[in-house]
């Protein structure tokens, strides 16, 4: 298949989900402009590390790959970008990430999730952008009970500060697409996991404690499920969602209010597993291999916290074709090998 865009520019490439997809994009022959702020909200090592991994693979690719390091929240320094090189496709996936992270510092989520969104979006506009990626989160659905979460869903009932950023950049990407047509595709994603992943996140927090013998948290006594999503899965849906020639208008009727469709050239899609783990099951899966038994602590709920996650997945699957999912099983493997090679390779 021949490329439909000349170069593709990556925002938080050094990221967990950025990474895979730039390493992804080179193997399909796509020229790829990587950018990341190398931010300190977890380990500079582990995302220069996750640079390093691609630099060390471009001479098997055939993809052309540049990195620099650039904050969106800098419009000056983002508009070079787009002058320089001239993107005609963006994946967006800087943000600053972590619902509890919010409840502490509220200004970051604004600086970078709001100003620095808009930031993009203006790029797009005047750099005459043809289709904008962004991401999205299940954190949207707040407190939805409505199980699983539809895309066709309210997303109206945010429970922490970092799903109301997110949804903003829904509403701020629809008002733009409608405006100057820019195609916009906002992915939910639910709870990414794998390889390379981020150590803010429930498999990287309980693998350390559980290797270290320290007692892991759970919270609301382990009555939770998160819909857990592999990350090479999530790549290959970016990927189609970016092979995608057609338009992403659709016939839009006004009298049946849907909140996943539009007059404008702008879509939202579940990126999930649609299988969601209990907690204490994802907890077993993790103990069975590392070969160790975890020390339990039992806690209330967090604030912020949504007790269960699942992903309806059926409009992502009839839009871009039918794409089998990793089961948990084998992913988990996957990441705990990965894991114990990574920070423990005379494991």
């Amino acid at each position: 298949m021949s490329n439909l865009y000349n170069s593709i520019l990556i925002t938080g490439a050094a990221g967990f989900i950025g990474s895979a997809l730039s390493l992804r994009l080179l193997e399909e022959k796509y020229n790829i402009i990587g950018i990341d702020n190398m931010n300190n909200y977890y380990s500079i090592k582990l995302k220069k590390d996750r640079v390093e991994r691609i630099n060390k693979n471009l001479e098997n690719l055939q993809g052309s790959w540049v990195f620099q390091k650039c904050s969106i929240d800098s419009k000056e320094d983002l508009n070079q970008i787009f002058k320089k090189y001239s993107p005609d496709l963006v994946v967006n996936l800087a943000a600053q990430a972590g619902v509890r992270y919010s409840l502490k510092n509220p200004n970051l989520y604004i600086e970078s999730n709001i100003k620095g969104f808009l930031n993009i979006l203006e790029c797009c506009k005047e750099y005459k952008v043809k289709r904008l990626i962004y991401a999205s989160s299940s954190s949207v659905y707040g407190s939805n009970k409505k199980i699983p979460f539809s895309e066709s869903d309210t997303a109206c009932h945010p429970i922490s500060l970092y799903a109301s950023t997110k949804r903003s950049n829904e509403l701020m990407a629809h008002s733009y697409s409608h405006l100057y047509n820019i195609d916009s595709i906002g992915l939910r994603f639910f709870t990414v996991y794998g390889p390379w992943g981020r150590p803010d996140m429930a498999p990287m927090i309980f693998a350390k404690s559980i290797l270290k013998g320290e007692y892991i948290d759970i919270y609301n006594n382990g009555e939770m499920s998160r819909d857990f999503t592999f990350i090479d899965d999530v790549v290959e849906i970016i990927l189609k969602c970016i092979q995608k020639n057609n338009s992403l208008k659709s016939k839009f009727d006004f009298d049946i209010s849907d909140p996943s469709e539009s007059f404008a050239p702008h879509k939202i899609f579940n990126i999930g597993n649609g299988k969601p783990i209990k907690l204490m099951d994802f907890i077993s899966h993790l103990e069975k291999n590392l070969e160790i038994s975890a020390k339990k602590n039992f806690m209330e709920l967090q604030d912020g916290d949504v007790i269960s996650t699942h992903a309806d997945i059926s409009k992502i699957q009839n839009w871009i074709g039918n794409h089998q999912m990793t089961s948990f099983e084998k992913g988990i493997n996957k990441f705990v090998q990965w894991y114990k090679n990574y920070y423990y390779p005379n494991y």
